[in-house]
């Protein structure tokens, strides 16, 4: 039998499991992504096979009794890539950053399972996630994906550092820097570009991939004792001779202009409906008008699932009163109702309708896309980092 909790049990393969069963893994991930068995999105590729492998064993659950440690961890990995850019993702981010990296069996499959992590360097993850930003001149992406990678890949390091697999140890170091190395040539793109808006969106994505990078760090306490981990520690914060400043100030940009946009979102955790798509998932705040552009205009949700996103919408602006994306996507999901806001009458309760109405939310909602773009652009150029000096 599989487990089905959280618990030290063993599989009938012999693999002693410290962790979330499988088969309790495969419906978390339909809980929250249910387009990933519904045959919407593609997997026929060397770089999508992590999604026909949940497909796989959601279709033979038995074989989950047979697995061992290495492809368990390939399980938990390709279930975190489906469900990272989504409203809720799959919690098992210290499994494949530490826990599975210290199991009792390692030393068998530690091969294995770096080899793992460096293929997922090259898995595609733009089905499963829409907080990207885009460098159009050589259609370069990054997205958050690179910092759950880079907080696995640290994690591999440290573990073939411990088991004197200094070969491997090599690889996933050169690939480290070569993920650090594209983000820095894509920030330094889309200023050489003159694109802001892009710009704008990468600054959070970068914080948060470096973030990832120096937390696991920090939990192999490696960032103070290898010298490897120095070099690549707190790039965002610190300046180093080794990269351009431009990762510190973009890490300033952050601050100032995104941090408070691009939170767990935890009030559009509550319209399941937001789930039905990948299409539906939500991209990097504030710039949020095309989302609520696409919501509108689904024929798959209904004008009582749009008016739940937008009561879902003004209980994170509350949460947040400086945030403006969910704004920006109220603007547009509104125009799913002819009668604009009086056409919500019939799907919100008349106290909410009416707190929303005379709501800053509201009337901030009015500000066109090109205005508020604008706003955005005009103090990115006026901005200058306290550290670095550099204006974009």
């Amino acid at each position: 039998m599989l487990v089905n909790a959280m618990a030290k049990k063993k599989l009938r393969s012999g693999l002693q499991l410290d962790g979330i069963a499988p088969n309790i893994l495969l419906k978390h991930v339909e809980v929250t992504a249910p387009f990933i068995f519904k045959g919407e999105l593609k997997s026929d590729s060397p770089e999508t096979a992590y999604i026909e492998k949940l497909r796989f064993y959601k279709k033979n659950l038995k074989a989950l009794s047979h697995i061992d440690l290495s492809e368990y961890f390939h399980i938990c990995m390709a279930s975190h890539w489906s469900t990272a850019g989504t409203f809720v993702p799959t919690n098992v981010d210290n499994l494949i950053r530490e826990k599975l990296w210290k199991h009792p069996s390692i030393k068998k499959h530690i091969k294995k399972m770096a080899r793992i992590t460096v293929d997922s360097w090259n898995w595609n993850y733009e089905q499963v996630t829409n907080r990207k930003s885009y460098n159009r001149k050589n259609k370069q992406v990054i997205s958050t994906h690179e910092g759950t990678w880079l907080s696995v890949a640290i994690g591999a390091y440290c573990a073939l550092k411990e088991h004197g697999e200094n070969e491997l140890s090599q690889e996933i170091e050169d690939l480290i820097l070569k993920e650090i190395q594209k983000e820095q040539d894509l920030l330094i793109q889309l200023r050489e570009d003159r694109d802001h808006i892009n710009f704008l969106r990468a600054a959070p994505l970068m914080a948060h991939n470096f973030g990832d990078l120096d937390r696991v760090m920090v939990q192999w306490n490696m960032h103070q004792e290898d010298s490897f981990c120095k070099k690549v520690y707190k790039l965002g914060h610190i300046l180093s001779e080794d990269y351009s400043p431009i990762l510190v100030y973009t890490g300033y940009v952050n601050k100032r202009f995104s941090s408070k946009e691009n939170h767990r979102h935890m009030s559009m955790r509550q319209p399941k409906c937001l789930r039905k798509s990948y299409k539906f998932l939500i991209p990097v705040g504030p710039f949020m008008d095309h989302w609520g552009q696409s919501l509108s205009e689904s024929i798959a949700l209904s004008l009582e699932e749009k008016a739940q996103i937008i009561a879902s919408l003004y209980e994170g602006h509350k949460r947040q009163d400086q945030a403006f994306g969910y704004i920006r996507c109220f603007k547009e999901l509104l125009k799913a109702f002819p009668a604009g806001p009086k056409g919500l009458e019939n799907y919100l309760a008349y106290d909410l309708l009416e707190e929303i109405q005379d709501s800053p939310f509201s009337k901030l909602a009015q500000i066109t896309r090109e205005e508020f773009e604008m706003g955005y652009i005009n103090d990115l150029e006026s901005f200058i980092c306290p550290v670095t000096d550099i204006k974009f």
